[in-house]
């Protein structure tokens, strides 16, 4: 194998990892799917018994009947109208250090969520928006109570005390209280819970329960969306944009629109007492993160107007008459930060996407992080892990350098058979076997070293694709945002340049139509990369760069021990 062939088989693999990895994003394991009472609103969670004439199941608590259940008859939730997102209810603004938030008193829905330390996508003098309510775009964060009549859902309406909240000097939390109409002597309250410097904000149901019979509350928490692809998206670099479920069984489990089309559940049914919800979409995720060990069951469903949902209910404690109690889901919503996320759940780290290779990609990006603590710029802290990488497997690519350094070395003499024996191919096969021999030439050397680094390379790319610390992260001069595309196409411009210049370095192929072919690919290379994030093409330069001059220095060295031409 030549070294144009091995070029085109790393292409070839390179191109079929990708169309894999594409792939496997969209194919889950085909399993029932969960079931709700009314769209928009989900019943009680399965997997329990029911009392006689109720109708509603009653879960069990955990370790079995808890104290104080007993003549909880709960009846079934109230009918409520399909759509996804009720109209109407007053506006209520929250500000933070971090975030601006808008809370509607229908349903206390959070229908607006501004990052104010993330600017926009493709318009950078505006904040990033992950929450919102429009004629363009739906994604909104739902909640509500279910279990009895009367008990307020997503689409009830709440009282305020204010329409504006926001930090007072030396505050650390802002609480945000919304009164729901008292029914049947049960009073609640919604009350969102906002830290200062923190992306978590607490979602908590007050229940007082004033009535003369015992209440058993359910939960649940629901994130809401259309399956637009974000602002910015690419369609050279598409990227996971919907769904996420994490169970203690199943870990995590991408559901992807498609999957529920089709009723696909690849997570756990019934009760579990461990795992998550969440919406992820590039750089950023919304999640619902019930406390340890409370009761929960997972559901993903479509909604009227091409609207999706994926939540969690959360058993509540019963509450005696005359007594309170507290339905509790933490919501973070922000970006995907390894570190944060590594302490709000367990696996909540995992939508960060690094590809089928995360096991490499991992140990990289905790490698890119510390060259960026050195250097702070990622663009060098990029150029630096290429270095590194590069001299790691400097051995492994001098043997493969080494055999096309001979390779070039002897060219003239297969161009001389290809001359002698012209198209009897057989021939000219066996006297290239014989030239090799005698030359002491493997042209498989090169094979092994390009197929250990690939899954390294690739990992890397998947590490720069996906690192929410490289978006709007800028290197110098023109490149403002490495997480973007050149804006004047120069870096692959001088990528394509680089390729020419490692064709000009290997030995021109014998058949011609491989030549014109390793001509052509440094151009398609080029207009392929004008797509790619600006630090993905770095990485690619630098490497190509590092690739140019030690290939340079060994053709060096096998041509200075050849005995000189007559």
């Amino acid at each position: 194998m030549d070294t144009q062939r091995l070029i085109l088989f790393f292409v070839f693999v390179f191109s079929s990892f990708m169309l894999i990895e594409g792939w496997q994003r969209d194919q889950k394991a085909a399993t029932p799917a969960v079931q709700t009472a009314v769209k928009g609103v989900p019943s009680a969670p399965d997997g329990a018994k029911s009392d006689k004439g109720a109708g509603v199941p009653v879960p069990p608590a955990p370790g079995g009947a808890a104290a104080g259940t007993a003549g909880v008859t709960p009846a079934a939730p109230s009918a409520v109208p399909s759509a996804a997102i009720a109209p109407g209810g007053e506006i209520i603004n929250v500000e933070t250090d971090v975030l601006r938030a808008q809370i509607s008193t229908r349903g206390g829905d959070i229908r607006r969520l501004e990052f104010k330390q993330h600017k926009g996508t493709l318009d950078k003098s505006k904040n990033f928006v992950l929450f919102q309510s429009n004629a363009d775009n739906v994604y909104v964060a739902q909640s509500g109570l279910i279990g009895q009549m009367g008990l307020p859902n997503h689409h009830a309406v709440y009282s305020s005390g204010s329409r504006a909240y926001s930090f007072k000097e030396g505050d650390k939390e802002l609480e945000v209280r919304l009164t729901a109409p008292d029914a049947d002597g049960i009073k609640v309250e919604q009350v969102y819970r906002f830290t200062r410097g923190s992306y978590v904000i607490d979602v908590n149901y007050e229940i007082t329960n004033g009535g003369d019979k015992p209440l058993q509350p359910y939960g649940y928490f629901q994130l809401v969306r259309d399956r637009k692809p974000p602002e910015g998206d690419s369609a050279m670099l598409p990227t996971y944009t919907g769904p996420a479920v994490y169970t203690k069984g199943e870990k995590f489990q991408k559901v992807a629109f498609d999957d529920i089309d089709k009723a696909k559940t690849p997570y756990g049914k019934g009760l579990q007492d461990e795992g998550w919800v969440a919406m992820i979409q590039h750089y950023f995720l919304s999640a619902f993160l019930p406390k340890e060990k409370a009761q929960r069951e997972f559901y993903t469903t479509k909604l009227d107007g091409g609207f999706y949902a994926v939540g969690v209910k959360v058993v509540g404690a019963a509450i005696p008459a005359g007594q309170k109690g507290v339905i509790a889901a933490p919501l973070y919503a922000g970006p995907q930060d390894t570190k944060t996320l590594e302490k709000l759940a367990p696996g909540l780290d995992l939508v960060v996407d690094f590809g089928m290779l995360t096991v490499i990609a991992v140990p990289l990006f905790m490698v890119l992080t510390w060259m960026y603590a050195l250097s702070g710029n990622w663009g060098i802290a990029v150029i630096l892990l290429t270095v590194l990488i590069k001299a790691a497997f400097y051995p492994l690519q001098a043997a493969s350098y080494k055999a096309m350094a001979k390779m070039k070395v002897i060219a003239p003499k297969m161009q001389q058979l290809k001359d002698r024996y012209g198209d009897d191919r057989q021939r000219m096969q066996k006297a290239m076997m014989e030239l090799y021999q005698k030359e002491k030439v493997n042209p498989m050397a090169g094979c092994l070293p390009i197929l250990v680094q690939m899954p390294v390379f690739i990992a890397l790319y998947w590490v720069i694709l996906a690192a929410v610390e490289l978006r709007h992260a800028p290197f110098y001069g023109w490149i403002t945002d490495l997480s973007a595309i050149d804006p004047w196409y120069i870096l692959p411009v001088l990528m394509g340049a680089s390729m020419i210049i490692q064709t000009k370095l290997n030995p021109e192929p014998p058949d011609p139509v491989q030549a014109k072919v390793m001509k052509i690919m440094p151009i398609a290379f080029s207009i392929f990369f004008f797509f790619f994030p600006a630090g993905l093409v770095l990485y690619w330069l630098v490497n190509n760069i590092l690739s140019i001059w030690q290939q340079w220095y060994i053709n060096k060295q096998i041509e200075g021990g050849q005995p000189a031409k007559k």
